[in-house]
């Protein structure tokens, strides 16, 4: 009946000593911590929400004072982030807060019913979380229950906020005492009753991540002792080994805040907020069009291919009796090559009048490689590659067998000189050719489940000769005036490269021959500038990841900082090449420059990209460093 929470004792007693005040609805929650009920505010006629300290709390005099203190420090926060408290009080021997009422669900509600954040939406949510918990911080306030029961989530707006702070003050050195607050979610030294800071309400945080990402949490026990032990002493499994489709950086973040050593944990959680927006920006949108080509536009599916190879199979049967059987077999072997290369000039004309170009499509092919590596962490399993290995390997014996075999068997056949034996020998080829297919067809699938075959081969063919070359005749058949897309997608050394090659393609036939090593020279920048950005976004990382360890070697960090203050410098140098060529070749085009002086920059640029070579191929020491952070397990308390 609706008016069942008229039954409850604790209702009807709150109720009267609020008479006049509040206008008490009805309970929307209860727990360890506390009942919750739906509230209004009678002179200021607006919804609220009173969490009332439970009794058994509210009867010791040193945890009242303590909870109306804290409630009230709390109540001093303002920050978008964080629920508001309107009021802390204390009446009719009930000890209670007033908060702002947030329309919506709990962090764990929406997984427990939705499953877990995506990355993207994870991450956002969970940045305004960090911001909340900085900010509170920085006033001295330290949460203490950090959980996703005490994140609200607004309908109306998406937006993450904090509540419980003063509830949470009570519990703190008593918490693992008394049975209270939440041992899921507990840091290791509130588990051990130490003194609790800000870098206790991160490990909370990195548990309560963990969980918001992939819908379990890193302990689980029978008792809430073996939860808290497990949390003193066990390395959480990272999150990544999960197989889950979150970004390597995502869950970098997520892991180091679960270190056992506070002083391995992140500086702060405003150090913890920006690696979270690192984390999201590292991969800027692919455009849709892009997306479209990388899954579907730029390939042939198999059953295109076998209709086309059925069709001409069936053309050639006539076009050999009327025109003779060279005519069929230029038809049978060269008619699928031409529809095929037909097939991708069409699909490079369509990326040209989008607005894009080839360049464009390494970065979108990448995308679309990465995130299946992601999906796929755990897909193939070591396993899996080594059967694809052996079948592989059984596939080239039979191959190798059967080139050896098979003209010396046909010249027997053909001469008619041991023809029976010969003849017996066939049955041997056919079955070493039934092997041979078998095994490369098994080392296929078997490479399927754990990369993505179909898109690497797209990926090689249009980032290379083939792709080129197909660009090259498109832009002859393109129609009409290219819609201007936004580029914000694309890396600098990628926007000033494809300005280079459209200058160069723009110059007569006579120039374009003098420069004709240009070409391939841009793409060796451009590809240099991408791999030294990548490089120095994992030095910086592992910088980042190291900065607040506890005896971490020096000299190894050193040494990464040195290396990456190169590779930024060789990024800018490469990225400076690339502009020097793109200006002179503007120069040639307005009379101003001559072919000599371009070609004194182009020397100086691939002078430029062989030492950029050496720098990428000299890195192994370097490399192992990197790893430390990653791989280390933190010492527990």
């Amino acid at each position: 009946m609706s008016d069942a929470p008229a039954l409850d004792p604790l209702f009807l007693a709150l109720q009267q000593a609020l008479a006049g005040r509040y206008f008490i609805d009805r309970e929307i929650g209860r727990g360890g911590m506390g009942v919750v009920y739906l509230a209004r505010e009678v002179q200021l006629d607006r919804m609220v929400a009173i969490k009332l300290l439970p009794p058994t709390l509210a009867a010791r005099d040193d945890l009242r004072a303590r909870f109306i203190d804290e409630a009230r420090l709390a109540a001093r926060l303002t920050h978008p982030h964080i629920v508001p408290i309107h009021a802390v009080d204390e009446t009719g021997g009930f000890t209670y807060f007033v908060m702002a009422l947030v329309e919506g669900v709990t962090l764990a509600e929406r997984v427990r019913t939705r499953g877990p954040l995506s990355a993207s939406d994870g991450a956002r949510l969970l940045r305004e979380v960090a911001f909340a918990l900085e900010y509170a911080h920085g006033q001295g306030v330290v949460h203490r229950d950090v959980k996703p029961d005490n994140i609200l989530i607004d309908r109306a707006t998406g937006r993450a906020l904090v509540a419980d702070f003063g509830i949470a003050a009570i519990a703190g050195a008593d918490a693992a005492a008394s049975g209270q607050g939440t041992p899921a979610f507990m840091s290791p030294e509130q588990a051990l009753g130490y003194a609790t800071d800000a870098r206790s309400d991160i490990y909370s945080f990195g548990v309560t991540a963990y969980y918001a990402l992939s819908g379990r949490i890193p302990f689980e026990g029978a008792t809430a002792a073996d939860i808290l032990a497990r949390h003193v002493h066990e390395a959480p499994p990272p999150l990544q080994s999960l197989g889950l489709a979150i970004p390597r950086r995502l869950a970098h973040v997520v892991d180091r805040c679960l270190a056992k050593d506070p002083a391995q944990r992140p500086a702060s959680a405003l150090a913890v907020a920006e690696q979270l927006g690192v984390a999201i920006e590292q991969k800027r949108e692919v455009p849709a069009a892009l997306r479209g080509f990388v899954k579907r536009g730029g390939r042939t599916s198999d059953g295109q291919t076998v209709i086309t190879f059925a069709a001409i199979s069936v053309l050639c049967l006539p076009l050999s009796y009327y025109a003779g059987n060279a005519a069929a077999f230029t038809l049978f072997f060269g008619g699928p090559i031409a529809l095929q290369f037909a097939f991708l000039v069409n699909a490079a004309r369509g990326v040209l009048e989008q607005g894009f170009d080839r360049v464009d499509l390494r970065r979108a092919f990448d995308a679309a490689l990465e995130t299946a590596r992601e999906e796929w962490a755990l897909g193939g399993g070591a396993s899996y590659r080594r059967v694809a290995r052996a079948a592989r390997a059984v596939g080239r014996l039979a191959a190798t067998f059967l080139a050896v075999s098979v003209p010396p068997t046909l010249y027997t056949l053909l001469s008619g000189a041991g023809r029976a034996t010969a003849e017996l020998v066939v049955p041997t080829l056919v079955a070493a050719g039934v092997v041979s297919a078998a095994g490369f067809s098994i080392d296929s699938a078997l490479r399927r489940l754990h990369d993505d075959v179909d898109t690497r081969f797209w990926a090689s063919l249009w980032n290379g000769r083939i792709g080129r070359a197909v660009f090259a005749v498109a832009r002859r058949f393109r129609r009409g005036t290219p819609v201007v897309s936004a580029v914000t997608h694309r890396a600098t050394e990628l926007s000033l490269g494809m300005a280079a090659e459209q200058l160069y393609e723009q110059l007569p036939r006579v120039t374009r021959r003098t420069l004709k090593e240009l070409p391939a020279l841009l793409q060796r920048l451009q590809h240099d500038a991408q791999a030294l950005r990548a490089r120095g976004d994992a030095l910086s990382e592992a910088l980042q990841g190291g900065a607040t360890a506890a005896g971490a070697p020096s000299p190894a960090r050193l040494a990464i900082n040195s290396e990456r203050d190169q590779v930024l410098a060789r990024l800018r140098d490469a990225v400076g090449a690339l502009e020097t060529i793109r200006l002179n070749l503007l120069r040639l085009h307005a009379g101003q420059s001559s072919l000599e002086s371009l070609t004194t920059h182009i020397g100086v640029a691939r002078a430029l990209s062989d030492d950029v070579r050496r720098l990428i191929e000299a890195r192994d020491e370097s490399d192992a460093v990197l790893e430390r952070p990653r791989s280390a397990h933190p010492t527990p308390v």
